[in-house]
């Protein structure tokens, strides 16, 4: 068994490559759609896909300008020339025996993402992002003793993400592919719908004693689907390649699967070396070549990205939880903007965003359809002054925002409505702690003999006699007033 003494001694390399599907209408070199998500099987297809003698390959020039901009969003260098190149490997959902991809000369080349851990932030290397087809997919069914073959997804538009070894820990990889899943989001370039498999991982890890002068011998698992199972992969290789070297036997260079349901991996094949897929360039294509002015222009249609968002909403004071929660949903980031563009102050920002983050993101996680919530700029912001102005309450306006985010109106209208606007007329205060405090005089005693609790209480009895419209402020002053 495996002690934590035992694993302090070794020292852990993981590099990831994320496979991104490109948000395009068509795929990367025919006109077929692009979205396969409710197709039949076979039925989003063209000669061009699985390579017919005498068809030509033409790139999407979507692909392209996303591709530059995911690029843009990993700070990455954009090569003016690149290329494709055909690897060569034969597996029956690519019948056509070869894979249109980048090689020696890529799109993007070196680039950095700035991760979130641990309170601060960790930098890890970006080797290169090349664009890619993708392959079809192969399903087994259970107790048959065949496979069937979907070709939908041949010729999908990829974009290939690989990072350097950089990661040394499975915390950090999980972070690492969160962090891209946002830098995707937010640059436009992919729906990076995990369910449907538009952002996909494969990751490499290895081990290695501490002070070694060479990294150990690496493992890829594939076709990871989620952060979880990234940090569980990564957590189960690193103590089954230990258990190895500490009984003296090898680590395998191998690729590997994971089973999601035993928490485990599993071996697939020996890991073939780069030279297997006879590379050579694409004879159907012409190189790419971008001018300054392109890459300019494609990179400059990102509005914003995840770090620059961080720094306004932590400026505005909302806490750095909330704010990680509300980057999940850019359409409330949108909503927030747009408030912050029309005037809301610091005070108005925090207070949306909290309404966000603890009320909103609960409706919209039971919905399907989240693009048309607070259509209504300036509405937040006039409610959270109401709320500023002691108008209402903090739960009546979050009554408001529950009840009407879908059809957000002016929220004056709607407190009317709910009758949810505060007492704050001093006489009618008066009368009803005057009543309170009749009907409660041991509370009123309390008080007055400075027990803290008690005013607490009393003020809680005003509010009930008052159905929730008192101003609690004005009602505790009162209340001392009367008490003397």
């Amino acid at each position: 068994m495996l002690t934590q003494e035992i694993l302090d001694q070794y020292q852990t390399t993981i590099g990831i490559e994320c496979h991104i599907q490109l948000k395009t209408k068509t795929k990367l070199f025919s006109a077929v759609d692009n979205d396969a998500r409710n197709a039949e099987p076979n039925t989003l297809i063209s000669p061009i896909d699985y390579g017919l003698p005498g068809v030509l390959p033409v790139l999407n020039q979507k692909a392209l300008e996303l591709t530059v901009r995911a690029g843009k969003a990993l700070n990455a260098e954009v090569a003016h020339f690149s290329k494709f190149d055909r690897k060569h490997y034969f597996y029956p959902d690519l019948p056509k025996g070869y894979q249109i991809t980048q090689f020696d000369q890529p799109t993007v080349g070196k680039g950095v993402v700035h991760v979130p851990f641990e309170g601060g932030f960790r930098d890890v290397g970006i080797t290169r992002a090349h664009i890619e087809e993708d392959a079809g997919k192969s399903t087994h069914p259970a107790g048959k003793d065949y496979s069937l073959v979907d070709l939908n997804r041949a010729g999908t538009p990829l974009i290939e993400i690989v990072s350097e070894p950089d990661i040394d820990s499975p915390a950090l990889a999980k972070s690492y592919v969160r962090e891209l899943y946002l830098l995707m989001k937010y640059a436009d370039v992919s729906n990076v719908n995990l369910f449907h498999g538009n952002m996909r991982f494969d990751v490499n890890i290895s081990v290695a004693k501490k002070g070694a002068d060479k990294l150990g011998t690496r493992s890829e698992v594939k076709n990871l689907n989620s952060f979880k199972s990234v940090e569980k992969a990564a957590e189960y290789e690193v103590k089954r390649q230990i258990e190895l070297l500490e009984k003296g036997e090898e680590v395998v260079q191998e690729t590997r699967g994971w089973d999601e349901a035993k928490m485990r991996t599993t071996s697939q094949r020996s890991k073939e070396e780069a030279l297997d897929y006879r590379y050579f360039p694409e004879p159907d294509l012409p190189p790419i070549v971008l001018t300054d002015e392109q890459i300019k222009k494609y990179g400059d249609q990102i509005v914003r990205l995840p770090a620059q968002i961080r720094q306004d909403l932590v400026e505005a004071g909302v806490d750095k939880d909330s704010v990680e929660t509300l980057l999940e949903y850019p359409v409330l980031i949108d909503r927030l903007y747009k408030e912050i563009e029309i005037g809301a102050q610091k005070d108005d920002v925090k207070r949306i965003a909290n309404w966000f983050a603890n009320e909103v993101v609960k409706l919209i996680d039971n919905e399907t359809d989240n693009e048309d919530v607070f259509t209504a700029p300036g509405n937040l912001t006039k409610l959270s002054q109401m709320v500023a102005e002691s108008k209402l309450s903090s739960s009546a306006a979050k009554t408001i925002v529950v009840e009407s985010y879908r059809d957000f109106v002016d929220p004056q209208v709607t407190a009317e409505k709910l009758n949810l606007l505060q007492e704050s007329d001093a006489g009618a205060i008066t009368e009803i702690v005057g009543k309170v405090l009749a009907g409660n005089p041991q509370a009123a005693e309390d008080v007055k003999n400075g027990e803290a609790k008690a005013i607490g209480f009393l003020v809680g009895q005003i509010m009930k006699e008052s159905k929730g419209q008192a101003n609690p402020q004005m009602a505790q002053e009162e209340i001392k007033k009367q008490i003397g």
